[in-house]
């Protein structure tokens, strides 16, 4: 037990950080159930052939997703000391299976081996103090405006997931990107059981009841359970048909134990892209998986701490040097495992709504996910549609700071604006960043304030825009 006082007790800050042990075991959990998707998922996304005809094998990837979240999250509670959970970065994860899918000659490993390598040259900034530099030269509109866009994005993924929100099928004569429901209407039990976890979470939490959180996704949970045990609702996509009234990724089933795969771990290969694409196409592949792992996790890390209450008066974050080191292993470990670069994710939100401030949380989550490498009913028991509540919830918590921004003083006040909105309009953390970055220097200019710019944010904006210009250059180098 952590006794108030203890070495454990001061290690964690945990009393001084205003928590508890329970607190911090709830909030371990929320965060596990927020973010266990990822163990289903990655494999989906991974699932293609290499330009050999290789995959990466659902099962294998599926062990070893949850075996390295597991592995990074309790190095990020035992030594970051925050509420941080990590896994399969979602945005890096896709642009990794879109790439090997269409650059012939391109296998796993050595796109794997590109996610290594950006994970090395993460962490020499790391330790050379440039990336902690540019934190710290981010202006505070901007800071508060990277909570506010996660808010809005994290509350987007929990009404996407839940399918109270879809996507509108891009088709001639469409007016509207996305829209409510399936075909502007709300259907299926697996909605139903979003729409009541929604309420129930809302209740609880305006009734302060301890653990309103982790209440709403279990008894969600159980709901869910008990509905396609007795109607049969299946997924809504089992590979071949679509169900627009199913669960959004599995239905929720027992599967019983398994003894993980781990086969994939050590199977990267750091420079067969370049051999395969020659210099300047690898290293711009590898220049975009770098930029969006150092934003990403910068973003989130603002996001979270601010949510949390960790942040000092001078804006700073304690240990945060720490949280970064940990945060460029999860690329290097994650690549060097074949399931993608790992990163901080939003959904540890859940934890911190739930009450979590210390690493111990953090701790608990990791513990689960290796607990996960063997009995995946953890894992498919809990549906989007029972988890969605929880984000939706959080992020409101999150975007209410959007007051914090001095919305009189325009080279502030529009920056932010671009960020929090882009963050979700275009499922991009990273995306987000980059246009506030940009229109900070570029109306700080106009507005003949060239001093306010800290020297660091020149530099990033520089290459935000060579990022955002990928594009073009890969075209006018052939290489699409």
């Amino acid at each position: 037990m952590l006794k108030q006082g203890s070495a454990l007790d001061r290690y964690f800050r945990v009393t001084e950080r205003g928590s508890n042990l329970s607190r911090e075991i709830r909030g371990g959990f929320a965060t596990f159930f927020a973010m266990s998707y990822i163990v289903v998922l990655n494999p989906l996304i991974l699932s293609g052939a290499d330009s050999n005809g290789t995959t990466l094998g659902f099962t294998a990837v599926a062990a070893v997703t949850a075996l390295v979240a597991g592995v990074l999250t309790i190095l990020m509670g035992a030594w970051g000391r925050h509420p941080f959970a990590l896994a399969t970065g979602l945005g890096v994860n896709a642009f990794v299976a879109v790439t090997v899918a269409t650059n012939p000659g391109l296998t796993w490993p050595d796109m794997m081996g590109l996610v290594v390598l950006s994970g090395v040259t993460m962490l020499i900034l790391v330790l050379t103090g440039f990336r902690t530099a540019v934190f710290k030269a981010v202006p505070d509109g901007l800071k508060t405006a990277i909570v506010v866009g996660i808010g809005l994005f994290i509350a987007l993924i929990g009404l996407v997931n839940a399918g109270f929100v879809r996507r509108i099928p891009d088709v001639a004569g469409t007016t509207v990107p996305v829209g409510l429901g399936f075909e502007g209407k709300l259907l299926g039990w697996p909605t139903a059981v979003f729409v009541f976890g929604l309420i129930l979470t809302i209740a609880l939490v305006v009734r302060k009841v301890k653990g309103a959180i982790l209440i709403g996704i279990i008894t969600s949970t159980v709901l869910s359970v008990i509905l396609e045990m007795t109607l049969h609702i299946g997924p809504s996509f089992d590979g071949k048909n679509f169900n627009p009234q199913g669960w959004s990724l599995v239905a929720p089933a027992f599967s019983g134990w398994a003894a993980p795969d781990l086969s994939l771990i050590g199977k990267a290969n750091p420079f067969g892209a370049f051999e395969h694409l020659g210099f300047v196409a690898a290293t711009l592949l590898a220049f975009v998986i770098l930029l969006s792992i150092f934003f990403d996790a910068m973003g989130t890390m603002v996001g979270l701490a601010n949510e949390a209450g960790t942040v000092d008066e001078h804006g700073n974050i304690p240990d945060v040097d720490r949280v970064l080191q940990v945060d460029a292993l999860g690329a290097i470990i994650g690549g060097g495992a074949s399931v993608s670069s790992n990163q901080i994710y939003v959904e540890a939100g859940a934890g911190i709504g739930e009450g979590a401030r210390t690493g111990v949380a953090s701790i608990v989550t990791g513990l689960l996910f290796l607990v996960a490498m063997f009995f995946t009913p953890l894992i498919n028991l809990v549906p989007f549609e029972a988890v969605a509540p929880a984000l939706v919830v959080v992020g409101f918590m999150m975007v209410s700071q959007v007051g914090k921004i001095d919305w009189q003083d325009w080279g502030i006040a529009i920056p932010a604006f671009l960020t929090f909105t882009l963050m979700p309009f275009t499922y991009s953390i990273a995306n987000g960043l980059g246009a506030g970055f940009i229109a900070y220097v570029l109306i700080r200019t106009v507005q003949g304030r060239i001093k306010d710019i800290h020297p660091l944010m020149w530099a990033v904006a520089a290459a935000f825009a060579l990022f955002f210009a990928i594009g073009p250059i890969e075209a006018a180098l052939g290489m699409k």
